[in-house]
């Protein structure tokens, strides 16, 4: 038993020593996107009619570092404030597939053909499921005014370089990683797990690659909640377990892009016929992208060598990716601490505070979102979100809270007030 525990801690650390070098750079490019890709920006650009919306939606998904728990609340203010149907649709297909971490973490565990691949498939399912939306659902000839009054929004201060920085390593070294440091640890154990205990080939021996592994996988990976990154180590194990590379790529498209909560919200926000749609393209999406790579296998084996016999054991890990895994150890350690770390509240002399419970949080970028929404009311002064706690305190004068939860469920959560 003590042999086999050590065995999975050096499977886990080796798979955490490949995967830290290429994650740490990701975090500090994802830190850079956040200070140049800001809310309003995305606002002006995915708002209006036609198929440019949802060209740009599809694009601007793509590199960034979003969950599918995560791109919700970000894609209901979007839609909220101005963004059509269909641009809100293709940002939730391409955004949670994929981002420039998950892309760089895939090119070293998986080899060059997927991470190629997955933000093509990202982009084309995004542009398929807006176009979708577009023709089958048609869009108010009016937006529809938003359920909570909102205020004139003051104008930000112009950041300088030296602010742009410390937004950058905040994001890229304190937030993401928090937001991503326990399922990134789930999928590196299980990663681990399966190399220490489970036989080579084990899911061939009952499921023969072709058509019905793709199937399989893809049915695993539409209600499972797994974000890109972390969902990388463990199609890397699924394939060492005997999984075709076109279902392990099936897995990357309907794993990160789906969960139950996340279709829920969907249908709520959005509608049931956007949902149906939404769920048809990840679902002939992962399957259709599955079955063609599965066919050109051969030649991508003659091309790309390691595609078609991915190594399961990293024995020669160097010293440089040993570093890099402690510093990533630490790095979300760190974060994980600063992130739940209570916040204080100083309010003015003629304000009130007032408690609210948000349900559905799930990652920074939940509460990034109900912060901006409860804000943009009439009558707040500010409001600090505790993700742990899954509390807002609203801090201003005459604010309704009717209001306040109305703009908790704008963004596909729910809420109520606390009595004090």
């Amino acid at each position: 038993m003590a042999d086999l525990l050590i065995e999975v801690v050096r499977e886990t650390w080796l798979v955490a020593a490949q995967m830290s070098p290429w994650l740490l750079v990701g975090f500090l490019v994802a830190g850079v996107l956040s200070t140049i890709i800001e809310p309003a920006w995305l606002e002006r650009h995915l708002g209006g009619r036609g198929f440019g919306p949802v060209l740009k939606a599809s694009a601007f998904g793509v590199p960034l570092p979003l969950c599918s728990c995560g791109v919700i609340p970000v894609a209901a203010s979007l839609r909220s404030h101005g963004a059509s149907r269909a641009a809100t649709t293709a940002f939730l297909l391409s955004t949670p597939q994929t981002g420039v971490d998950s892309i760089l973490i895939t090119w070293t565990m998986l080899g060059p053909a997927f991470a190629i691949l997955r933000p093509l498939i990202a982009l084309a399912t995004g542009l398929l499921g807006g176009g979708l939306v577009q023709a089958f659902v048609p869009e108010p000839a009016k937006a529809a005014p938003a359920t909570f009054p909102l205020a004139p929004p003051p104008a930000p201060p112009r950041a300088g370089p030296a602010d742009r920085l410390r937004s950058t390593l905040a994001y890229g070294l304190i937030t993401l990683p928090a937001d991503l440091g326990r399922p990134l640890l789930l999928g590196v154990v299980l990663a681990g797990v399966i190399g220490a205990v489970v036989p080579p080939d084990f899911v061939s021996r009952y499921v023969a690659p072709g058509p019905l592994s793709v199937l399989m996988m893809m049915v695993i990976g539409i209600p499972l909640y797994v974000c890109a990154t972390a969902s990388v180590p463990l199609a890397a194990g699924f394939i060492f377990m005997g999984v075709s590379p076109g279902a392990a790529l099936a897995f990357l498209i309907a794993g990160p892009a789906t969960n139950a909560a996340t279709l829920t919200t969907i249908g709520r926000v959005l509608g049931r016929r956007t949902l149906g749609l939404f769920l048809a393209t990840i679902a002939v999406g992962a399957f259709a992208s599955g079955l063609l790579l599965d066919a050109l296998l051969p030649w991508l084996g003659r091309a790309l060598p390691t595609l078609g016999a991915m190594p399961h054991h990293h024995e020669h890990a160097g010293l440089w990716s040993h570093l890099s895994a402690v510093a990533l150890t630490g790095i979300v350690a760190h974060a994980w601490w600063r992130s739940r770390r209570p916040a204080t509240v100083v309010a003015a002399p003629t304000a009130t505070v007032r408690t609210y419970v948000v349900e559905g949080m799930h990652c920074s970028h939940c509460v990034q979102s109900v912060g901006r929404a409860v804000r943009e009311l009439a009558g707040v002064v500010d409001c600090q979100v505790d993700l742990e706690t899954g509390r807002a305190r609203v801090t201003g004068a005459s604010v309704d809270p009717a209001a306040v939860i109305a703009a908790f469920e704008a963004l596909g959560f729910s809420g109520r007030a606390l009595v004090d």
